[in-house]
């Protein structure tokens, strides 16, 4: 299963193994779910799970991420026409249109309603995901 997933849900996931987030973590990490990708995504994770406010150690990203790059799925994304709330959240959802991901997982899901133009994606928070998949 083909997903993007947002840099909230990667942080939340470490921080918190035992919720909705740790449990995305876990089946990404078991490659029941792969992740799309492209470099401002891997870009983006690097530069929060970096933060010294997170307190992670520097190897360990580094092994997240090269885990995620490669079991992953990297793309060149299509650009949109569209308008969101944070300009930066921009690139996973170009990278969920471009991909036909399943759905692109976040715990700001409002972040990704376009003030101008449209998109088809699934935009879910982990929980709600997760009570899918179970399906």
């Amino acid at each position: 299963m083909r997903v993007v997933i947002d840099t909230n849900v990667i942080v939340s996931g470490i921080l918190n193994p035992y919720g909705s987030p740790g449990r995305i973590i876990n089946a990404l990490l078991s490659e029941s779910m792969t992740a799309l990708h492209d470099d401002r995504i891997l870009s983006e994770y690097r530069e929060v799970l970096l933060r010294p406010t997170f307190g992670f150690s520097r190897s360990d990203v580094e092994v997240l991420l090269d885990f995620v790059e490669l079991a992953g799925e990297h793309l060149s994304a299509e650009p949109l026409s569209l308008t969101l709330p944070d300009p930066s959240d921009l690139p996973f959802l170009e990278v969920a249109t471009t991909g036909r991901a399943k759905a692109l997982i976040s715990g700001n899901i409002k972040h990704f309603k376009p003030r101008r133009g449209q998109h088809r994606v699934l935009v879910t928070t982990p929980a709600d995901f997760l009570r899918q998949y179970r399906k």
